[in-house]
């Protein structure tokens, strides 16, 4: 595992390892989306990693998903952010936050505005979310105008504009997991017939202007982007077009010089590979579900640069350490994982002293 804690190089930073904190909802955020002092502390406590990537954090109202999650798109956010990434800091560590707008992947009751999810298509997702009442199907969404896409776009170019101002190093654009972005991209849920759907190009094309917008917003260097290939979370079906799109799609991102591109991989090994001969910048690997032994795979066959720890990190916040010092690994209590304070978030056990 000796390369895991090897320097490397992300847009303007350099990371003291290469392990680096996948995004993961946490729920934990103030009813109005600002993070808390608890958000700040959970955060802070895992900055031994080389890079945190926060949980998505929508742009606006209509970009919420779920309940608690946080925002970065008003005063009280921005201010809540900075706690976030000075502890994060003072601890040495680094913190990209994610822009997630979750197009279809909503409530009414999950939103501040209780209106009807927008999306490329007025095309439901046929899945359950959860709400305060308890699990209810999403209702169809409202099809996004040309001239509300262009809005959305701005809505993502403001909201990176904020987060560097609550002192992030960076932002993760998230355009996977069967979000807004990966919505256009696929099949299945987007059936536009104009500039925005039917082509490769064109389902690409908001993915495409959205790296644009945030490029000339923050530069390039500060600007990563996640995809997850042939995903089907939350109803998605890219369809039999999927591996050319990624091709076009990785090949046009390639020439905006991102600081990196994060892909969520689900078992397309071929697909991996191209991915990585096409993109230039820093490669972001996460493997779900893989065993601790298997963690460094993709960094020894060099098809990654930095690999991506999700629930893993959750139990352990000292996770760097406990790898150095081959040390047990705490189990993540999974009915902790969304929602509530303290306990399951902020309280998971360090190592004892004599492994110092």
């Amino acid at each position: 595992m000796s390369k895991l804690f090897d320097e490397v190089r992300i847009g303007n930073i350099s990371l003291k390892n290469r392990i680096c904190m996948a995004p993961m909802t946490r729920s934990r955020a103030l009813e109005d989306g600002t993070p808390s002092n608890l958000v700040a502390e959970y955060y802070g406590q895992r900055a031994s990693v080389g890079l945190i990537i926060s949980e998505g954090t929508q742009p606006s109202d209509d970009g919420q998903g779920y309940t608690n999650t946080p925002g970065i798109y008003t005063k009280a956010h921005i201010d809540g952010w900075k706690k976030v990434t000075s502890k994060v800091h003072s601890e040495g560590g680094n913190i990209f936050i994610q822009l997630m707008h979750v197009g279809r992947v909503s409530h009414p009751d999950n939103t501040p505005h209780h209106r009807q999810a927008v999306a490329p298509s007025a095309i439901a997702p046929n899945v359950e979310i959860f709400t305060a009442q308890g699990m209810k199907q999403i209702p169809t969404p409202r099809e996004l105008t040309e001239g509300e896409i262009k809005d959305v776009i701005n809505e993502f170019r403001l909201a990176a504009r904020a987060a560097i101002e609550a002192g992030a190093d960076g932002v993760e654009i998230h355009g996977a997991n069967g979000y807004l972005i990966q919505q256009f991209l696929s099949e299945n849920s987007n059936h536009r017939q104009d500039a925005y759907g039917g082509s490769i190009a064109n389902r690409s094309r908001f993915a495409i202007e959205v790296a644009k917008a945030v490029v000339e917003e923050i530069g390039a260097e500060r600007t990563g982007i996640r995809f997850s290939p042939q995903g089907t979370l939350n109803g998605i079906e890219e369809g039999e077009t999927s591996i050319d799109m990624y091709h076009y799609l990785i090949a046009e991102l390639n020439k905006l010089k991102l600081a990196y591109l994060h892909v969520m991989h689900f078992g397309n090994e071929p697909l991996l590979q191209e991915i990585r001969k096409l993109w230039s910048q820093a490669l972001l690997v996460n493997r779900a579900g893989r065993s601790l032994d298997k963690l460094t795979v993709d960094l020894d066959n060099e098809l990654a640069d930095v690999v991506t720890v999700g629930t893993w990190l959750i139990a352990n916040p000292d996770f760097v350490k406990r790898l150095k010092v081959h040390a047990q690994l705490n189990e993540p209590d999974r009915n902790t994982m969304y929602a509530g304070g303290a306990e399951g978030y902020t309280d998971y056990p360090f190592l004892n002293e004599e492994h110092d």
